[in-house]
């Protein structure tokens, strides 16, 4: 639940830990604490565990921040065979070729996580791909590269029996694995196949070399992933490396696989030659930034280059736009530089950008954008929408429904120019709109104060409590126990499995418990497209409490605590570590929290100075009577 934005300012729940990834501490560590410290996770970690009001300590540290085992000197430590490149080198893919690369990035990806060898820490596993690749490359029968990749298992060393024996446990299973491929002798032969079903059936219990639970959470940790930072680009065998160690974690570790709304068996077909191929390094990371979006993980993008992705440049128009009845509307100036818009008004309508048509600028930038739905990829392409090289632009509007073109300067980016829109109300965290209605905006508010906010709301009829933005603190059960009179469930949650990947199973809930003081009037809770992961786990939260509503549009549809993992070239990536769902077990990823009372912006509202949201909001509280234009 954590915002990958946030994490790149340092500002939200996601804390370093000291080597490259991340131990993502959110909103479930409430929820979950008492399950995990019964569990042999916990046991990553060594010295006292405690708990002090909202933290944990372990050696009187945060739990992030406490020292994790580490083992001793690995084979990464030792193998430098590839250290300088991948020896790989492709021209061109033939259709065989690309079946046979089919091929071998399941079968590696399958034992990352199934052999032995592997699992246990003792391959270098990244570079045994470049052992094998350039013989895959050389089969120009299906049958020889097959062949080729039976020999390579075996020179992995025999697979013992296992004692004991993983088992698929089936009483709260969400997600089987999917491994209906390895019995396919049609594609594999009957010595692959074979060879790959044994390998399955004496699998280890709970061990991985690659991947981890966190203590808590339990959200995958993929600790032993290089970066490969200096590697130089073009590389074939790298570019490889990096597609299929990110279909494969899809495959085997992202709780969402079912929802990807995706063949992704024919998305590695695709992406083999587009990724293989890549000439240089920009077109190595706009490839990947297509294939991330093919996940439709909000949480999923090449974080890492954002400045690579369309459109780029190092100026932009002082304004900032947003997604309003399909169209991208100016919404308003960047602070400090009204006087730079040189005529742009907020509600224009954004018809042409240097003389094309803003909607075939989309449809070509849209694959470059992660995002669970659409409303989500749209709202992040109006932040770069008017991105370019500085100097002048031609840009047409359409205002008062007249069409009018402006050359305009683009002015240079400053720090901030790009943060999210948030759609809340300016000024305090907490207001009173009126006697009768109280006001409360997440992305300034403070957990310490949860119970100052219901106090000074006490004998009102009405509390607004607006999530369009990120909340600024995790105040899901700080403010949400004063928020219930009786305890209620709001969330269940699903985790992967080390002896099954590719198995995700149901847990524990969370739940909310009434504390004083009690807030005992009408609660309205505001939502759109900006409401991401924490925020609409916290809205799944609020919603809970007795006679709350949603009011707004569809949000983005990304819950769960991220997992954060590199891709070769030093690039970083992210995913839903976790499932996030009702508790009837009916979903939120890519659908988003669907409100109540659906509500959106209009272009007329907003040349007007409205918020059509916030004023819906008020009428639910003190009836229809109330007038447009009142939402202060």
């Amino acid at each position: 639940m954590n915002d990958p934005q946030r994490q790149e300012n340092g500002q939200g729940l996601c804390f370093p830990s000291g080597k490259n990834y991340c131990v993502a501490i959110s909103g479930l560590l409430l929820a979950l604490v008492c399950v995990a410290i019964a569990t042999p996770a916990i046991a990553q970690y060594t010295g006292r565990l405690q708990s002090t009001g909202l933290q944990l300590l372990l050696d009187s540290k945060r739990l992030w921040q406490a020292p994790k085992a580490e083992p001793a000197e690995s084979v990464l430590d030792s193998d430098h065979q590839f250290d300088n490149g991948s020896g790989v080198a492709i021209d061109k893919l033939t259709t065989i070729q690309i079946a046979n690369l089919v091929t071998l990035g399941k079968v590696w990806g399958f034992l990352t996580y199934h052999h032995p060898q592997v699992t246990s820490g003792h391959r270098h596993w990244d570079y045994d791909l470049f052992r094998v690749l350039p013989t895959i490359l050389r089969a120009r029968k299906r049958a020889r590269a097959n062949a080729a990749m039976v020999k390579w298992i075996k020179g992995l060393g025999p697979v013992a029996r296992c004692n004991p024996c993983a088992s698929l446990d089936e009483t709260a299973l969400q997600i089987s694995p999917d491994l209906r491929w390895i019995r396919d002798e049609a594609r594999l032969g009957k010595d692959l196949s074979g060879t790959l079903r044994r390998i399955h059936d004496n699998r280890l219990v709970h061990t991985q070399f690659y991947v981890s639970l966190g203590a808590v959470v339990r959200n995958p940790f993929f600790d032993h992933e290089l970066e490969y930072s200096g590697v130089k680009l073009p590389d074939a065998g790298f570019q490889l490396l990096a597609l299929y160690r990110f279909w494969n974690i899809i495959e085997y570790w992202s709780p969402y696989r079912d929802v990807l709304g995706e063949d992704w068996g024919s998305v590695l077909a695709e992406f083999i030659p587009k990724i293989a191929l890549a000439k240089d390094r920009e077109d190595y990371e706009r490839q990947l930034m297509i294939l991330i979006a093919r996940a439709h993980d909000g949480h999923a993008s090449l974080r890492s280059s954002v400045q690579a992705r369309p459109p780029v440049g190092s100026c932009h128009l002082p304004v900032r736009l947003r997604f309003v009845e399909g169209l991208p509307v100016v919404y308003q100036y960047v602070p400090g530089e009204e006087e730079s818009a040189q005529g742009l008004k907020v509600g224009d309508i954004i018809t042409k950008l240097d003389g094309v048509p803003v909607a075939r600028l989309i449809e070509k930038w849209l694959p470059y954008y992660s995002g669970s739905n659409e409303s989500a990829q749209l709202r992040e392409i109006a932040r770069l929408m008017t991105r370019g090289e500085c100097g002048d632009s031609t840009v047409s509007v359409r205002r008062d429904r007249q069409d009018i073109s402006l050359t305009l300067e683009r002015v240079p980016l400053r720090a901030g120019d790009l943060e999210r829109l948030w759609h809340d109300m300016p000024g305090e965290t907490f207001q009173m709109l009126s006697d009768q209605v109280a006001y409360l905006k997440l992305s300034s508010v403070r957990a310490d104060l949860a119970a100052q906010y219901i106090d000074r709301a006490a004998g009102t009829r009405g509390l607004i409590i607006d999530i369009r933005n990120y909340p600024s603190e995790f105040v899901v059960f700080a403010l949400g126990s004063l928020l219930v009179d009786h305890q209620v469930f709001f969330a269940r949650f699903t985790n992967g499995d080390l002896s099954n990947p590719g198995a995700f199973h149901w847990t524990a809930g969370a739940s909310l418990s009434p504390q004083k003081p009690h807030y005992a009037g009408k609660i309205v809770i505001l939502v759109d497209e900006t409401t991401l992961s924490q925020g609409e786990y916290t809205t799944m939260a609020f919603r809970a409490a007795p006679g709350a509503l949603v009011v707004g549009s569809t949000t983005s549809g990304a819950d769960g605590n991220v997992s954060q993992f590199a891709l070769p070239g030093g690039l970083n990536t992210m995913i839903s570590g976790i499932g996030v769902f009702y508790p009837d077990k009916s979903p939120t990823q890519r659908l988003g929290i669907i409100p109540d009372v659906e509500v959106k912006p209009t272009i007329e509202g907003i040349r007007a100075g409205r918020d059509e949201v916030l004023e819906e909001a008020l009428r639910q509280v003190l009836g229809r009577g109330v007038s447009e234009g009142r939402s202060n």
